[in-house]
């Protein structure tokens, strides 16, 4: 099979940098599904894996592809089925003809997304449903938290995107922070209720938007520069 390897102390701008390179197909182990990767995501991690890396390694852990064997302990899935899963980064990425990925990680893919679109959407949809339900503690039900509210600090970003959407499903009141005139359209099509500039004060955007605090605050981004005024729009007992 081909596999995109990208070259230890390499920058990414090098010549040489990434190589095709022919290797074996690997042999599925008891959990695995053997996938032939139809569609790719890539994400801040392939950044700072190549970067930390000291030996040659294949990137790529979002994929979409149609499972070509499977291991002798898997129970959910079958050859044919087409799957989407953020892999393991213990392991080698999807940046290859085909991939392993236990199947404990992986899950049937959505009939209505394009092979494109369903592999942009694991790591981030993971991230963004922890941050909200098992981080900020709220309810994973449709309307579950109706009367709360959340600032999602980078709402036009990879997860804010998704946490936008996973919160107006959820029933909480959402503020997202955009600057540019795209990333603002962006954030109103996606439904956030209010958006605010975090070019200004974002302490002060909130209350011109009628409201003095927030009962949750998920930063996506820029913790560091915000840290200060979340403390301003939290309320007392909120999460962030």
């Amino acid at each position: 099979m081909k596999a995109i390897v990208a070259k230890s102390g390499s920058e990414a701008q090098d010549a040489g940098a990434f190589i095709l390179e022919e290797q074996p197909i690997p042999e599925p182990g008891t959990q695995d599904l053997l996938v032939r990767v139809i569609a790719i995501g890539m994400n801040p991690v392939d950044t700072k894996v190549r970067q930390r890396s000291e030996k040659d390694s294949v990137l790529g852990w979002d994929a979409y592809g149609i499972v070509e064997k499977t291991g002798d302990g898997v129970t959910g899935f079958k050859a044919g089925d087409k799957v989407f899963y953020a892999g393991d980064i213990t392991r080698p990425g999807s940046n290859s003809e085909y991939h392993l990925v236990d199947q404990r990680i992986a899950a049937l893919a959505p009939k209505n997304l394009s092979p494109e679109d369903a592999a942009a959407m694991p790591l981030t949809s993971i991230t963004a449903w922890e941050g909200l339900f098992e981080r900020l503690g709220f309810v994973p039900q449709a309307d579950a938290n109706s009367g709360k509210s959340i600032l999602i600090v980078g709402g036009a970003g990879g997860v804010g995107s998704i946490a936008i959407q996973l919160a107006l499903w959820a029933g909480l009141k959402v503020f997202a922070t955009a600057s540019r005139p795209e990333t603002v359209d962006w954030c109103k099509n996606l439904g956030a209720d209010n958006i605010l500039n975090h070019r200004n004060s974002l302490y002060e955007e909130l209350k011109a938007a009628g409201a003095d605090s927030v009962d949750a605050i998920f930063c996506t981004t820029q913790m560091e520069r915000h840290w200060a005024v979340m403390a301003e729009c939290i309320r007392p007992q909120g999460r962030i």
